[in-house]
């Protein structure tokens, strides 16, 4: 554990509780400035995650501490770092601040996927499903068809999951029917009801459920076999989501490295394209 990043170990500290949904706001600030979050006043960390000074408090408390002041004496021991990086931000626009927070949660998941494991188990995973369900609602509905455009490209059989309703319990039984073994889920905040209803039925169907999800402690990590976490910016009066897309991408990698015949596939699709005069060079 001493070897890994402030960021990291605060994760740790909330994976496995059952936190509220502001509650959930604000863990996931705390993750995302883990370097700054230990000199923060109760009032600063509010403004942070924006939520009330009290909120922060009733935080602490539900994660075992007598106050805010004993979590943040917590958090000096356990990611510990130096303060001054949230000094610079003044300097930069608000256009700016978000992009440098996207490039803060980039250097996030860089630190993740060095271990490797968890995302060479998803590839493995979604190689072997026939067919390879992939969900994702509402924010995350973009997510889930740039997933599923690519890896139609070297997976025989994919379907997305991007409407919500009645048919959707449907649309899971018929890919259980046909063979599916595994559905890959992407969850990002606002978290939608019916993708953790969807969830909890797809586990009770047998199928093993991949998710890509803002933090370890979204609510989908209830009814997720493996869950990669992907922090989203929020500097922005939408949500961003450049680290789940990148996440995205590499178990798209991990997938292809199961698939015996994936270079295959893109080599025939892009002969295919060619001869159709597809694409503009």
């Amino acid at each position: 554990m001493s070897g890994s990043s402030p960021a990291a170990r605060l994760q740790q500290l909330f994976e496995g509780r059952r936190l509220t949904p502001t509650q959930r706001r604000i863990a996931h600030s705390m993750v995302r400035r883990a370097g700054d979050v230990p000199f923060l006043s109760s009032v600063e960390l509010a403004e942070l995650a924006g939520v009330s000074q009290p909120s922060v408090t009733r935080f602490a408390v539900a994660l075992g501490f007598d106050g805010y002041p004993a979590l943040r004496r917590h958090l000096r021991e356990v990611a510990p770092a130096e303060p001054g990086a949230a000094g610079g931000d003044d300097a930069y626009n608000e256009y700016q601040q978000a992009v440098l927070g996207e490039i803060e949660n980039l250097r996030h998941l860089a630190e993740l996927l060095a271990d490797p494991g968890p995302v060479e188990r998803a590839g493995r995973l979604l190689a072997a499903s026939r067919p390879l369900p992939v969900l994702g609602l509402r924010a995350a509905s973009s997510q889930a068809r740039g997933f599923g455009y690519f890896a139609a490209k070297v997976h025989p059989d994919v379907r997305v999951l991007d409407e919500g309703g009645s048919m959707l319990r449907d649309r899971i039984d018929a890919a259980r029917r046909a063979g599916a073994t595994a559905l890959i889920c992407f969850a990002l905040p606002r978290h939608p009801k019916e993708v953790v209803d969807a969830l909890a039925y797809a586990q009770e169907q047998g199928l093993a459920v991949v998710s890509v999800a803002d933090s370890a402690f979204a609510p989908v990590a209830k009814y997720s076999d493996l869950l990669i976490p992907a922090a989203v910016g929020t500097g922005l009066a939408f949500d961003t989501a450049c680290a789940p897309m990148l996440l995205g991408r590499v178990l798209l990698e991990a997938m292809c490295d199961d698939l015996p015949d994936a270079q295959a596939r893109l080599e025939e699709f892009d002969a295919r394209a060619a001869a159709r005069g597809l694409f503009v060079e």
